[in-house]
């Protein structure tokens, strides 16, 4: 593979960027800032759904193709489409690597609680360990190390531990399906697993089949009638715009557990779930913040 590299204004990074992957054949762009390291350096922080607080001044575009041939018509195409804003750096060869297995095995045993360990499928089990997931991500999010998915785990530990069994359990945006398995082997009978993402889908149905545990997985749409356990570890933004349908799925005594919010985010969440379920900011993990609450009688009338 090879990558050509570009700078570019930001009024023209858009683009650029549309350019290379829809009429250029790019597998991949990214964009950097190209003023990092300097005292020119813009430091920018987004969540997908919420508009950004600005953008760089100067953008390297950096565009992936299958061969030095295409990089090479790419960059021509560029210059060809231009108003001479955009700049092409250098056209490098690029080692072929197994990007994703790389990123895994940056990631080892996690310890969730007192002998419970999420150990992906590449490591070694910890000696310690007395209960064990064993995952693999595959092409999905969620290797069972992030203190969003560690603080579910932990809130599906502590509340197996106090007795408590969820006929239905519903894993809402399941990724690598982690939540799925814990909600099946600490308490829960049946358990459904949905995500937007096929390969999210594929993910969950295999590692449920390596863990010994029967989950359904699908798309959203079979998520039907009521659970007496709802967890999802998402994002701020789609759990808001999500809140009239979570809290429908939510059975009467049931407990809602959200995750994949920031604690400056907490309090909107909160007002979002109101109507349906009072939410409390549970536990707190490295500036994330777990929300859950049990739907009363007097909130299913609302």
């Amino acid at each position: 593979m090879h990558a050509l590299a570009l700078l570019a204004p930001a009024a023209a990074v858009d683009a650029l960027s549309d350019l290379l992957a829809d009429e250029l054949d790019a597998l991949a762009v990214s964009i950097e800032d190209a003023d990092a390291g300097s005292d020119a350096e813009q430091p920018l922080f987004d969540e997908p759904g919420v508009a950004a607080a600005g953008t760089w001044t100067h953008a390297r575009v950096s565009a992936l193709f299958a061969d030095e041939a295409r990089a090479t018509a790419a960059a021509a195409a560029v210059a060809a489409n231009g108003s001479g804003e955009v700049r092409v750096v250098a056209i490098a060869a690029v080692e072929d690597h197994d990007w994703v297995r790389l990123t895994q095995a940056q990631f080892g045993p996690s310890r969730i609680a007192d002998g419970f360990w999420i150990v992906p499928t590449w490591s070694e089990v910890p000696s310690e360990a007395r209960q064990v997931i064993r995952l693999d991500p595959g092409r999905a999010f969620g290797t069972g190390t992030h203190p969003t998915t560690r603080m579910c785990l932990r809130w599906i530990v502590e509340h197996r531990d106090a007795g408590v069994a969820w006929p239905r359990a519903l894993d809402y945006g399941c990724g690598s399906g982690v939540l799925a398995i814990a909600a099946s082997r600490f308490g829960a009978r049946e358990v459904d697993a949905v995500d937007v993402d096929p390969a999210a889908v594929e993910t969950t149905r295999a590692n449920a089949i390596a863990n010994g545990v029967v989950v359904r997985a699908g798309a959203p749409d079979i998520a039907a009638g009521r659970y007496a356990l709802v967890v999802a570890n998402i994002l701020a933004a789609p759990l808001e715009l999500l809140a009239p349908a979570l809290a429908a799925l939510v059975a009467d005594g049931g407990d809602l557990v959200l995750s994949g919010i920031l604690d400056r985010q907490a309090d909107a969440l909160r007002s979002a779930y109101a109507p349906w379920i009072a939410l409390d900011a549970v536990a707190h993990d490295e500036g994330w913040a777990l929300l859950a609450g049990r739907r009363t009688a007097k909130s299913c009338m609302a």
